[in-house]
């Protein structure tokens, strides 16, 4: 869980979809990293990944997955546990962490949402606006 007490006002960031993915997993096995917030950089390409799974424990192993897509970061910026994932305007989600099995190459931003979405449920297209923008940390025992 973020701690609030320490956490100021922070700009969003912006970054555009330049790829969607279609497809959802139950047996990825991503791993939840220690940190709560990452830096990115304008430039930078991320993976959006959600997962109907609250496990903010380091090491969680998060498996149940649905694939949103790549977004190219806008601008630089802090991207926090408790942010808001809104693309084309839509909310999808909250992020719930970090995993890096793919770095230096990218980071897999983890979003909680009811459902396991994809680029495909959500009708998402390249060039479609992403923000992720500050929002109240979710309860760490949210299931």
């Amino acid at each position: 869980m973020r701690n609030t007490a320490e956490d100021g006002p922070k700009r969003a960031v912006r970054a555009t979809l330049v790829k969607v993915l279609l497809h959802r997993r139950t047996d990825r096995g991503m791993t939840l990293l220690e940190w709560a917030s990452r830096c990115v950089r304008p430039g930078e390409v991320h993976e959006l990944v959600v997962t109907d799974r609250w496990d903010p424990r380091p090491g969680a192993r998060i498996d149940r997955v649905g694939f949103l897509g790549f977004a190219e970061m806008e601008c630089g910026g802090v991207v926090d546990r408790g942010d808001v994932l809104t693309i084309g305007g839509s909310v999808c989600g909250t992020v719930l962490g970090f995993d890096g099995c793919h770095l230096p190459n990218h980071y897999n931003i983890l979003v909680h949402a009811p459902l396991l979405l994809t680029g495909a449920s959500l009708g998402l297209r390249p060039e479609l606006p992403v923000l992720l923008s500050q929002g109240a940390a979710e309860e760490s025992g949210r299931a």
